[in-house]
């Protein structure tokens, strides 16, 4: 992209470096990977409020995870489930009006509230919280969230049924998983987004819309979709253990792999069983999914893999070798 530099009095072309900052928040020093841009005439960086944003998005989700922190997606996340305006739920924990608004967007909570949250998360303690407190919501509005909580209770003991054995994933957050612990119910969304959306979607292509999805929301987030870990394979970069994710799928109706012949060449096309949940995906999490089915709609899977041959991640590694999260930062779709 170009842009005017004023070092050199014209406009210029740019490119994006990668440069290890220090960073503010809340007092402490915090330290990541900052995306520059700079002029590639003279060097000189210049302002782009997009890397800026992100960037000190990544420190706030750096300093968050330090200190065990919920992310501002996470919060959202915990509200929406019980169909509670930030308004209603901030009354109904006894804080500011603004005190929910605030952290969604940004602000960084203090560890008491932080406990809360994470303790109302399950909603059987969020039943045990509206039941031993005094609530300032009105008998009306309790009775709608008890029945909500009932609900989502029994969702809860549907999805243990179905959760998948953890001997193949790790549930502790680090790099290799784009700090979230592996999240199957997500990852079964996010592939009955990509199959209910696309037609005669191919198993190879999945694998690699999953695998940018991940990687640019982690950019976006400093936090992964799915917690999945991607390895260098030949065809590009694959969820680890992914033929047992899809045998898992397959016992639980999500979706199955159906063989199909083309001009004698043997393919795997994903097809759906059922549905997106209504209540797995967040609402920023749908839209880079769609930014990454919009960008890769009209790629056939030799094309989508060619394409992710060319990213850094797959380029530093070797075969057989886990791809880091921290790559995303070089990710690049030029979207339109």
């Amino acid at each position: 992209m170009k842009r005017y530099c004023e070092e050199c009095g014209k406009e210029v072309e740019t490119k994006v470096i990668t440069k290890r900052e220090s960073y503010n928040v809340c007092g402490e020093k915090i330290e990541v990977d900052a995306q520059i841009l700079i002029c590639t005439d003279c060097g000189e960086e210049l302002f782009c409020e997009e890397l800026d944003n992100a960037t000190l998005v990544h420190a706030y989700n750096e300093y968050r995870r330090k200190h065990r922190l919920l992310l501002p997606e996470e919060i959202k996340q915990i509200r929406e489930q019980y169909g509670l305006s930030q308004r209603s739920f901030a009354k109904l924990l006894n804080w500011g009006d603004k005190t929910i608004c605030r952290y969604e967007n940004g602000s960084v909570q203090d560890k008491a509230h932080n406990s809360l949250l994470l303790l109302l998360r399950k909603p059987e303690n969020m039943r045990t919280y509206l039941t031993e407190n005094e609530i300032t919501l009105d008998e009306k509005q309790k009775a709608k969230l008890l029945d909500t909580v009932e609900k989502l209770e029994q969702n809860v003991e549907q999805r243990e049924g179905r959760r998948f054995p953890e001997i193949f994933f790790s549930k502790v957050p680090c790099e290799e998983n784009g700090f979230k612990g592996f999240d199957y119910e997500k990852l079964c969304a996010m592939v009955l987004f990509f199959a209910n959306k696309s037609s005669k979607l191919l198993k190879t292509k999945l694998m690699k819309l999953l695998n940018y999805s991940d990687m640019i929301f982690y950019k976006e987030n400093g936090i992964s979709m799915s917690g999945l870990k991607y390895a260098h394979l030949p065809y590009g970069p694959v969820p680890e253990n992914f033929d047992i994710l899809l045998g898992k799928m397959e016992a639980d109706h999500i979706a199955h792999i159906e063989v199909v012949y083309n001009n004698g060449y043997e393919k795997h096309q994903v097809i759906p069983e059922c549905e997106i949940p209504e209540d797995i995906l967040s609402e920023k999490e749908l839209k880079v999914l769609e930014r990454i089915y919009v960008k890769f709609k009209d790629f056939g899977s030799g094309d989508i893999s060619e394409y992710s041959h060319r990213e850094k991640g797959y380029r530093s590694t070797k075969q057989g070798e886990l791809i880091s999260y921290s790559y995303a930062k070089n990710i690049q779709l030029n979207e339109k």
